[in-house]
């Protein structure tokens, strides 16, 4: 077991990289003081790369990732200003006046060049503004998330099947079949509802919020996990499991499946499932909910993620791994790894078990050596090879901001303090 001396050190590692390094890589580089709003292109250098594109989904991600910075004590105030300009920006630019909802791409200037409705975005819209009040007591925070949420219920929610609709020309009409997305459901978009609804509720404390919330967990558990508690990736509509496939909506820089068309259906992401694992415990103890009603659940996906996903040779986490069978692909994304340090925190104070320390340390190692890219200033490399070594070295682009590494800093943080 760690001794209160070795938790120490992580701690202060971590506090230190995330104060002195990660956070002010953003809060220096990201905000365009030309047009207002952020700018995510940077190499792997941290320099701009000269693409001003600007997706909702990154602007939506900065106003999370500022206003979670500042809620947890951090940034000496800047954090809050950074939030406020993108909370003005995303308001004036990204809000369908006809239709309701956000559009999904805007030019550096904000005006839209992309308006379809993305679902994955708008569970960020209830996300980031929610803790946007939270962090400020901005009632704009309130305000949109809510009108976000109405949005959400009256235009995604499917009636028939249950969850919701994730990909629809502007007017909320589902898209195309196949390649579009139209006629498919994802474990993702439902997840990042369930994270949306956590906060949401933590803001409003309305029944109906709670009830909602108690849903998406109620048909994550029962309709969109294996046995083994890992997570099948898409579903048709009534939730029969899906080979994987890319969507012609643009997601930034994510890889091609191996076989150009679709991942087998027994592949699944560890991180992904651990992720789950974590916001599950965070929305039970907002719901009041004891930790221990899914104590099983949670131990069999952090098992599986040591037992498959953790690289014991090397460090890190693997990309995605069959459910069933060890690792064939080595590929270790930057968010999985930030996920993980989470989980298997959560694991070990829930269990009290070495192995999940062990895996956190595994995991805070790579990252501390390999992934953070400590001479471009500490944001963390996008993709690596088994030994570390990048295949994609962009610092930012798309989607690639610091929602995932930032988060994760501050709730390494935050539960490191805990063990103490």
């Amino acid at each position: 077991m760690p001794t209160r001396n070795q938790i120490q050190d992580v701690l202060e590692r971590t506090r230190s990289y995330l104060v002195d390094s990660l956070l002010p890589f953003w809060m220096e580089k990201s905000p365009d003081p030309e047009y207002g709003g952020f700018l995510s292109y940077f190499d792997r250098n941290g320099k701009a790369t000269g693409e001003t594109t600007k997706p909702f989904l990154m602007q939506i991600r900065m106003l999370f990732a500022m206003s979670a910075s500042h809620r947890a004590g951090y940034g000496k105030g800047r954090c809050a200003e950074l939030a406020r300009d993108a909370a003005d920006f995303i308001i004036n630019r990204y809000w369908d006046p006809e239709n309701e909802g956000w559009y999904w791409i805007a030019d550096r200037q904000g005006n839209p060049t992309y308006k379809d409705k993305v679902g994955y975005g708008h569970c960020f819209g209830i996300y980031a503004f929610s803790e946007y009040f939270l962090a400020t007591g901005d009632p704009r925070g309130r305000e949109y998330a809510e009108k976000t949420y109405t949005a959400v219920c009256k235009h995604m929610a499917d009636t028939r099947h249950g969850g919701f609709l994730e990909l629809m020309y502007p007017d909320w009409q589902p898209a195309r079949p196949g390649l579009y997305g139209g006629d498919r459901k994802s474990l993702d978009v439902h997840m990042h509802m369930l994270e949306a609804l956590t906060t949401f509720y933590e803001m409003s404390r309305h029944p109906t919020h709670r009830r909602r919330l108690l849903e998406i967990i109620d048909l994550i558990l029962t309709r969109m996990l294996r046995p083994d508690g890992t997570g099948y990736i898409q579903f048709t509509m009534d939730f029969q499991p899906l080979p994987a496939i890319l969507f012609a909506v643009s997601w930034g820089r994510d890889a091609k499946p191996a076989d150009g068309i679709a991942r087998p259906i027994n592949m699944t992401s560890p991180g992904h499932n651990v992720e789950f694992a974590w916001l599950l415990l965070h929305a039970a103890d907002i719901l009041g909910i004891p930790r221990r009603e899914y104590a099983e659940l949670v131990r069999k996906i952090m098992d599986h993620c040591i037992r498959i996903g953790i690289d014991q040779e090397y460090g890190g986490v693997y990309a995605d791994t069959p459910a069933d069978a060890p690792a064939t692909q080595y590929e270790k994304q930057f968010w999985q790894q930030a996920e993980v340090l989470i989980g298997m925190l959560d694991a070990y104070a829930m269990f009290g078990e070495e192995k999940y320390w062990d895996a956190f340390r595994n995991v805070h190692d790579f990252v501390f050596t390999k992934m953070i890219n400590w001479k471009a200033g500490g944001e963390w490399f996008e993709r690596l090879d088994r030994e570390g070594r990048p295949i994609d070295d962009a610092l930012g682009h798309a989607w690639k901001i610091c929602y995932h590494t930032v988060r994760s800093m501050i709730e390494t943080v935050r539960r490191l303090e805990r063990l103490l």
